[in-house]
């Protein structure tokens, strides 16, 4: 059963060149009677008179006309072609046909040759069999062949189709025209954008020279002030340990007898050297901080002696009528770290509740809390004192800043105690924080870990004592400082990616599925700022560690943007454990904005717990 059915129209023989125009004659009125017009008729017509004139004198060349409807496709006029002889189509007919038309197919074989050509009917609602009835009609009612009148028909067709041609060159022409005036003003726009832009870059250029220039000479004014501290605190340090030795030994009790009042003179003289001492070390401990030289001495400490110590030197401190509660403390972890750090960390913090309070109490409370299958200490001195503005209290972080206001003048003070605790709490691997509220009174919480391996024989202080995780994503585009890192990183990570180009981030993190990413605040588009917002927003990389990585200075750190970051830490000074640090933190911790070093040049932010 044959797929396509075919309806015959007519069967023309062709043998002298009247019946080429015969051809031509039927196929328009067969294509007008099947709905073919236009542009259509013309391909239809022109192809078969090609065809027809080409194949002209080939024994038995005949052309049968008819509908064909295949299954589930469109109808077709079709022009078959059959002659017997060695003749076979030219190559211009046979492209004509095929680039003009929708269908066209030779074959050749032993019995003769044939040439199919066709071209799809429009659709109709038309029966099968209707068209090609109505073509018919039209063939029988045609009358005979008129060689003027087809003449004039041809003539009116090449009229038409020139008319045609030339109104679509006038289109052309008149579009061309509209584009060169669109691509001159583009040009014109071009070269005034390029202007622009190559004044802004000579701006930028020179903006940038003159920063570089600043940045500097800052570089330079911080290392002299370093170095001016360093210097002058070694300078002071002997003639006041000379003026305290002297004062003991007049003081002591084989030397020559002294009157009451010269022997409190000698007393305040003692004491008001020890304090002029203290003050000298904690100078030559700032210094050693910004030069990257003060580094803890990890050891086994008793809380409890500690805490033994802080209550006699502090008893004496206190106001009238101001209590000091320093706690015993039983049943706590081992805490391994510089004791005698953690002991001035704590006694700045309490000297500074007691020098402003006047009544109630000053407080200090020890806990001990796990964290990442880690143990913590937390230390919290709470005040009944005159308390600190919401304006100022980033600024008592500041290296010789003192809070401003009547109620605070002529109290003693250089303004260096909780820069100095900071930076203490900062390198032994924790955090300082400080919340207070004007005549309330003043909390402060010292945040560090309890216990660092000292009996792997690679831990060091301010190493990881060998415990690493196991994959790393570094994004940094400073290669110079991602060289650095390189050695501290491979000892806490096993397998460390190094992202150059901030836009493959992400991609690389879902990717590599990494234990945690570092990422510097400052690179180009996008920055650390946004890549953390786009993994945050990300249900794969959500759950990912984000530890920032920043040079910036922290008060132009935008904390408020920084809420999926486990930690910030300075680039300065980047140590094993100071990062082994920041990746161990608890994500359930109470305090979710991650801190950062204050009061200094160089900043290196604790980790956020």
């Amino acid at each position: 059963m044959s797929r396509t059915h075919v309806d015959g129209l007519c069967v023309l023989p062709l043998a002298v060149e009247r019946d080429g125009f015969e051809l031509r004659r039927r196929g328009q009125l067969v294509c007008r009677a099947l709905g073919l017009e236009g542009h259509e008729l013309v391909r239809v017509v022109t192809v078969l008179s090609e065809v027809g004139r080409d194949l002209l004198g080939a024994p038995g060349l005949r052309v049968d006309l008819h509908v064909a409807s295949p299954l589930r496709e469109p109808e077709l006029f079709r022009a078959r072609f059959t002659w017997s002889g060695p003749r076979v189509p030219g190559r211009e007919a046979l492209a004509a046909a095929e680039r003009l038309l929708d269908h066209c197919a030779y074959e050749a074989s032993s019995e003769g040759h044939a040439l199919t050509v066709g071209q799809r009917l429009p659709a109709s609602q038309e029966g099968p069999g209707q068209r090609a009835e109505r073509a018919r009609a039209a063939l029988r009612d045609s009358g005979d062949l008129s060689m003027a009148e087809e003449l004039r028909t041809q003539n009116r067709q090449l009229l038409r189709a020139l008319e045609e041609s030339r109104a679509q060159q006038e289109e052309l022409q008149r579009l061309n025209a509209e584009l060169e005036e669109t691509n001159k003003g583009v040009v014109a726009l071009y070269s005034e954008l390029s202007a622009e832009l190559e004044e802004t870059n000579t701006g930028v250029v020179a903006l940038y020279a003159e920063l570089e220039d600043k940045t500097r000479q800052l570089r330079l004014a911080s290392e002299a002030k370093t170095r001016f501290w360093a210097n002058v605190s070694h300078e002071l340090r002997a003639p006041v340990n000379s003026v305290i030795a002297l004062a003991r030994l007049l003081l002591a009790p084989g030397a020559d007898p002294l009157t009451e009042e010269q022997r409190q003179q000698m007393s305040l003289i003692a004491g008001s050297g020890s304090t002029l001492l203290a003050l000298v070390e904690e100078l030559l401990d700032v210094a050693k901080a910004e030069s990257g030289r003060l580094e803890p001495h990890l050891v086994p400490t008793d809380p409890r002696t500690l805490l033994h110590q802080l209550r006699g030197t502090l008893r004496g401190m206190a106001r009238d009528g101001v209590r000091l509660d320093i706690p015993d403390v039983e049943d706590v972890p081992e805490l391994v770290t510089d004791e005698v750090m953690l002991t001035r960390i704590l006694r700045n913090v309490l000297s500074n509740g007691l020098k402003f309070t006047t009544a109630g109490e000053v407080r200090l409370t020890v806990a001990a809390e796990e964290r990442a299958g880690r143990p913590w200490f937390v230390f919290t001195t709470t005040d009944t004192g005159i308390g600190i503005p919401s304006d100022q209290q980033d600024r008592v972080f500041e290296e010789f800043y003192q809070v401003l206001g009547t109620h605070q003048r002529g109290q003693p003070g250089t303004g260096l105690g909780l820069p100095y605790a900071r930076r203490l709490t900062s390198l032994l691997g924790g955090v300082l924080t400080l919340t207070s509220e004007p005549g309330a009174g003043t909390s402060v919480r010292v945040e560090i870990p309890a216990c660092h391996d000292l009996s792997s024989p690679d831990a060091q202080p301010g190493g990881t004592g060998g415990a690493r995780t196991g994959s790393l994503v570094v994004v940094d585009d400073d290669p110079t400082f991602v060289e650095l890192l390189r050695p501290v990183l491979g000892r806490v990570a096993r397998k460390v990616t190094e992202v150059s180009v901030s836009s493959r981030a992400v991609d690389v993190i879902r990717a590599e599925r990494p234990d945690a990413v570092l990422i510097d605040l400052a690179m180009p588009a996008p920055d650390g700022y946004v890549l953390l917002q786009v993994l945050a927003r990300d249900p794969e990389t959500a759950h990912i560690p984000v530890v920032v990585l920043t040079s910036t200075d922290p008060g132009d750190v935008d904390r408020s943007r920084l809420t999926h970051a486990r930690a910030v830490l300075g680039k300065t000074h980047l140590t094993p454990e100071r990062i082994a640090l920041a990746l161990a933190l608890d994500p359930a911790g109470p305090d979710p904005t991650p801190p950062a070093e204050t009061g200094g040049r160089h900043t290196s932010g604790g980790a956020t717990p």
